[in-house]
């Protein structure tokens, strides 16, 4: 979870961009890059990392701050479950990653389990939402939003990509070693837990 110097880190972060989108005083935008300046300093100290790292990471971001949005896809195969390994770190995770412009969640966790796995899919029911700062991943300086996906498998065949060098089928308790940025043992274990009871409810947050 978030340290709380994270959170309030992020918050003025958030207040600072949000400012300027919409200030014309210039004294006003003054303040606010003030804040803006305060927040990356904070965040610099608790990453560890040069400013110029951290002013990188915002340097495409404007407009009213709102949460990041990260879809991932859970395709269920003879008790198992589907997962890549990520070529970043070596580890595994279930497919997704960043919602892209244009494309609803449906469509971005289906072409997502494609591009990273192989097979096609089709999200079928909505897990969880979750907010990936009350689970134990660790901190990154955008707020974020984690919608997990229940997949039929329909077709494809396993293949790697330029993100993910390894795809296999795990059982509950034998899972290879993940990738928890991007996805926790907990939650795979809650969504082995959904397929025992379909009738449970989306996880919401």
């Amino acid at each position: 979870m978030d340290s709380s110097w994270l959170a309030w880190a992020k918050q003025l972060q958030a207040i600072a961009q949000t400012g300027l989108t919409y200030a014309r005083d210039p004294y006003d935008i003054e303040r606010y890059q003030a804040v803006a300046a305060v927040a990356t300093g904070m965040m610099a100290e608790l990453a560890d990392a040069p400013i110029e790292r951290v002013l990188a990471w915002f340097a495409g971001e404007g407009g009213y701050a709102t949460p990041k949005v990260d879809v991932r896809g859970a395709v269920f195969r003879d008790g198992k479950v589907l997962l890549v390994r990520e070529r970043e770190d070596g580890r595994w995770t279930l497919p997704g990653g960043w919602a892209d412009i244009g494309q609803t969640p449906v469509e971005c966790v289906e072409r997502e389990i494609l591009e990273e796995s192989g097979y096609e899919a089709k999200a079928v029911k909505l897990l969880a939402v979750y907010d990936r700062s009350r689970h134990p991943h660790p901190p990154l300086p955008f707020h974020v939003y984690k919608l997990y996906f229940l997949c039929e498998l329909v077709g494809g065949a396993p293949a790697t990509s330029t993100e993910t060098d390894g795809v296999g089928f795990f059982a509950e308790d034998n899972l290879p070693e993940l990738s928890i940025g991007r996805v926790t043992a907990g939650q795979i274990a809650r969504f082995f837990e959904h397929i025992r009871h379909p009738d449970w409810p989306t996880d919401i947050e």
